[in-house]
């Protein structure tokens, strides 16, 4: 169903504020696959904290103008779909990557973060980003490791202390 001027405005707002909080985004070819399969990936997305719209190519320029995502506009070519991660920056190439390993019709285009675009070869990388419950856990294990290093030292003093006490 084509869309009238006032639907494509929302379209194009509701992109944009997706885009103005995202961490980071990717658009991949969707051609070939079934509509089971993109329902498939919609739901993994939600679940995941990952915003993901098919939209005209147009209407995507427009929304991503302003934000840091600029820089896809020039990719921004063919049958597309946008993933915004809003949980961590990770989160979209996870979910893309993911899906494209039993997948073969989802091909990635574009990375973006931090105001520069990436061939799709940077999606891995970008995969690899820790969560943001693993980027804490690592945080607070670099944190606690001085601390438990002046317990043990504490402890292996005063075990020599006692040891000398008791000869």
């Amino acid at each position: 169903m084509a869309l009238n001027l006032d639907g494509k405005k929302v379209v194009v707002e509701e992109v944009a504020q997706y885009a103005a909080k995202a961490h980071s985004a990717v658009a991949a070819e969707y051609r070939g696959l079934t509509v089971t399969e993109l329902t498939e990936l919609r739901k993994t997305a939600r679940e995941t904290g990952v915003y993901l719209r098919v939209v005209k190519n147009t209407l995507a320029k427009r929304a991503v103008a302003g934000t840091e995502f600029e820089c896809m506009q020039d990719s921004l070519v063919g049958p597309l779909l946008i993933a915004f991660s809003m949980e961590d920056p990770g989160c979209a190439a996870r979910l893309i990557s993911n899906f494209a390993k039993t997948h073969d019709k989802l091909i990635t285009k574009v990375v973006a973060i931090g105001g520069q675009s990436y061939d799709a070869s940077e999606l891995a990388r970008l995969a690899s980003l820790p969560t943001r419950d693993q980027g804490i856990s690592l945080l607070m294990s670099v944190m606690k490791a001085p601390t438990e290093k002046l317990a043990r030292t504490l402890a292996a003093l005063r075990d020599q202390m006692q040891e000398q006490e008791a000869a």
